[in-house]
């Protein structure tokens, strides 16, 4: 099933929506720290949406749709943060008759048994997009980026469930793949904001 503009346009809608109300937290005062060291007055955990079953239903329909004709291997990025988004693209995949592979990148190169960076049935020149869930700086999707340059694989693009939009996050990312696009922005979840808070 083919998602027209006005099904994907809902999607979208609904899954900002439920960003806004479970992932997102904001403070006047700058007062949430970040993974690269910085402060904030907003903050973005995903986790309440990545791992809900309505947010799954709707990421892996909406990541699948941004991959159509890409002809893509597989999707995946560092753990934890991508690995629920890899899974509902990959699912949903198989349900649509496409199928492509989830991977996991790991955040150490593991020392024991097969040493890998990399879990899953994934191998050298495979066509791939790395996930993420927030986009701040980019470090982490630039560090699962590496992982599979150096596994072999080729990188089509990156996405990104949010683009918080500062830090120059997109323009790092950009800098290394030819891509980087985001199902959510902070502006749109900012301008749910605004409209409860008056």
């Amino acid at each position: 099933m083919n998602l027209n503009v006005q099904d994907s346009d809902k999607m979208r809608k609904r899954l900002v929506q439920l960003v806004f109300e479970y992932a997102f937290q904001y403070s006047e005062t700058p007062g949430f720290k970040l993974a690269h060291g910085g402060t904030s007055p907003f903050y973005f955990n995903c986790k309440k949406v990545t791992l809900d079953p309505e947010g799954q239903y709707l990421i892996g329909h909406l990541l699948f749709e941004a991959l159509r004709g890409l002809n893509v291997d597989g999707v995946g990025g560092l753990t934890l943060g991508a690995d629920a988004l890899a899974n509902a693209a990959a699912y949903t995949s198989w349900l649509q008759g496409s199928p492509f592979q989830s991977f996991i990148v790991r955040k150490a190169r593991k020392d024991h048994g097969i040493v890998a960076s990399i879990e899953g049935k994934m191998k050298a020149k495979d066509r791939v997009v790395v996930l993420d869930d927030v986009v701040t700086t980019g470090a982490s999707t630039l560090q699962a980026v590496s992982a599979c340059r150096e596994a072999g694989f080729e990188i089509l693009g990156a996405i990104a469930l949010v683009d918080r939009q500062e830090m120059n996050g997109r323009e790092n990312i950009e800098k290394e793949v030819p891509f980087l696009k985001a199902l959510v922005t902070c502006e749109e979840v900012m301008g749910l904001y605004r409209k409860t808070n008056g």
